[in-house]
């Protein structure tokens, strides 16, 4: 009894302390409709969002949805190109690489990149309140 008793404790605490994962240090990065002329390097702004059909919050939904927006590119204040993201599910990860080539060294392991804010149920959203967040693992 007691070996059985010894035995299960054992693995009990293996498994619970297998379930222990790495806490992620996650910052982020807002793209907004905003430009800075002075600023050097690469700028990302959020030119428009074209559409957003995200199923609003409190609704049920056959379809997530996404949303697109049309981001420019500056280098040096100068535009290098006008680039039309899509967001959702499928591609996350087309647009993390994306993002990745515009951002700052430390900035380039995204984890994730989305349309804030998210709709609410009959809450219309000002076309000049959307920004982009992108989180990227420090």
């Amino acid at each position: 009894m007691k070996n059985s008793l010894l035995a299960f404790l054992l693995i009990f605490c293996v498994s619970v302390f297998a379930q222990n994962t790495k806490k992620e240090n996650i910052k982020y990065v807002k793209i907004t409709q905003k430009i800075c002329l002075k600023k050097t390097g690469y700028q990302l702004v959020l030119k428009a969002i074209i559409s957003d059909s995200r199923c609003p919050e409190g609704v049920t939904c056959v379809w997530a949805g996404e949303a697109s927006a049309v981001i420019s590119v500056y280098k040096d204040s100068k535009l290098v190109e006008d680039k039309t993201i899509v967001f959702s599910q499928k591609n996350e990860a087309e647009n993390n690489q994306w993002f990745a080539k515009y951002l700052l060294e430390k900035q380039r392991k995204i984890k994730n990149s989305n349309v804030f804010p998210y709709p609410k149920q009959r809450v219309t959203v000002a076309k000049k309140d959307y920004y982009i967040k992108i989180g990227y693992i420090k």
